[in-house]
């Protein structure tokens, strides 16, 4: 029988709360991506804590890869630049030039890759006690924690705040003995063996937006922090519109830099007591879309339609998410890429030349939204399969998916076929461009269940 590992926890509640409290106590915690993602798992650590004896520990069961996720503001005070100009990572992970502390020696071994992990959350290092290049790989988080990255690096970094450490961490990808990164039943069967807590981004996500702030989480370093991926209201009034009235409230992520909106029809009671789910539109920024009327897209098209079927329903919401310009990139850089576009890229591979990714939005903060307005049902007015998904993953249920009819020019066509064939959009197989702008409607994905009746009234389409 194996033994337990030295790190081995103490038992408390959820999985989020015995990962916090083992990391508090300087043990080691396994944390698994969503299948749809990197479908792996991490051995974490608080950097602090990190001694000889755990980084074998990581090493014998790891890549060999050891990495020190902190913040942004831990990187630049470290002066740590970026390891390359244009990151072209599936998932976007931000490594920087990799480091050994200038005490070490060679700076492979366990002792003095424990030595610099250790050094990377000591307050008064300075730039000049690191090596460039070296053999612990420093990863930027992004601000917004997981509810903007559900990534490993973001999760690593919130695990060690909730623990009361340093907000850095050191992490490796767990392995067999063939090379094969560990996945699906074979992480827990690795946490049972050497009796280690075992915590998904998932499970932490829903545990950031739900538990109120300062709720501790088992914890002794937890006292009173305000609960990263949440949000604040910061405003709230009528809005009359051409459609109908509706509330307008201001949200302020308690992590990122932007205000989002929700929109919502009805009372806000109302919207607790809908078994079959609330309707649902999670729109992303699109000045050029919604504010110009660029035709290049058809977001503007989107955001009128669906703020016409919510008006059309007794209760709904649209939630519009700020910092989304472009898929995530920003609004100078999808300028860049239209560039390229008219040179004969497509959306994607325009990206890709830019060394930027694809889609980089997360949905984090919508979740979070949603669940401040007591909303835990959706019926979500989408055709990307990613976003229900991430819904999911962040405590909502998506109850139905309600498919956006595209708004096809001849201006649009080459994007939405794009978006369709390489982006795993739910779009018609034929996208013809129409002579004048037809009537549209929504309708739901599994129409056998709603007696064949269109879910709202039709729409007026209106040009963009």
């Amino acid at each position: 029988m194996t033994p337990k590992h030295p790190m081995s926890p103490s038992n408390t509640d959820g999985p989020v709360e015995r990962a916090v409290a083992a990391l508090a106590a300087g043990r080691a915690v396994v944390v698994a991506d969503a299948a749809d993602r990197e479908n792996e798992g991490d051995l974490i650590a608080a950097a602090e804590h990190t001694t000889t004896e755990l980084m074998a520990f990581f090493l014998r069961h790891g890549s060999g890869i050891v990495c020190t996720p902190m913040s942004d503001a831990r990187a630049n005070r470290l002066g740590l630049a970026p390891m390359v100009v244009h990151n072209t990572d599936n998932h976007s992970t931000a490594f920087t030039v990799s480091v050994d502390h200038v005490d070490t020696g060679t700076g492979i071994s366990a002792a003095d890759r424990a030595r610099t992990v250790r050094s990377l959350c000591e307050p008064g290092l300075q730039p000049d006690e690191l090596r460039r290049p070296g053999h612990v790989f420093p990863l930027r988080a992004r601000p917004g924690g997981v509810a903007e990255r559900p990534g490993h690096t973001e999760a690593a970094v919130e695990l060690t705040r909730l623990a009361g450490c340093s907000e850095v961490a050191v992490i490796t990808e767990l392995m067999d003995d063939a090379g094969t990164p560990l996945s699906g039943s074979r992480l827990t069967e690795f946490a049972t063996m050497h009796d280690l807590p075992f915590v998904t981004i998932e499970q932490l996500a829903e545990y950031l937006v739900t538990v109120p702030a300062g709720a501790p989480a088992g914890a002794p370093g937890l006292v009173g922090a305000a609960q990263p991926g949440g949000v604040r209201r910061t405003g709230i009034a009528e809005i009359p519109t051409r459609h109908g009235s509706f509330q307008a409230i201001a949200y302020q992520s308690e992590t990122g830099e932007h205000e989002h909106l929700a929109l919502v029809r009805g009372d806000l009671e109302q919207l607790h007591d809908l078994p079959e789910g609330v309707l649902t539109r999670i729109h992303s920024e699109c000045l050029t879309g919604d504010v110009v009327g660029s035709l290049r897209c058809d977001c503007g098209a989107q955001l009128d339609a669906a703020i016409a079927a919510l008006a059309a329903e007794p209760a709904g919401v649209l939630i519009y998410l700020r910092g989304q310009e472009g898929r995530g990139i920003g609004l100078g850089p999808k300028l860049c890429a239209y560039a390229l576009q008219e040179a004969g890229l497509d959306t994607v591979d325009a990206n890709r030349a830019l060394g930027l990714p694809v889609d980089c939005r997360d949905y984090g903060v919508a979740a979070a939204i949603l669940h401040h307005l007591g909303i835990r049902r959706v019926r979500l007015i989408t055709n990307n399969g990613a976003k229900s998904a991430a819904l999911s993953r962040h405590g909502v249920e998506v109850s139905s998916t309600v498919h956006h009819p595209p708004h096809v020019t001849a201006d649009n066509v080459s994007y939405l076929q794009t978006k369709r064939d390489r982006m795993g959009h739910l779009l018609p197989a034929t996208l013809p461009v129409p002579a004048e702008p037809d009537p549209i409607r929504l309708t739901p994905s599994n129409p056998s269940t709603s007696d064949d009746k269109p879910l709202i009234n039709t729409v007026r389409k209106v040009a963009p």
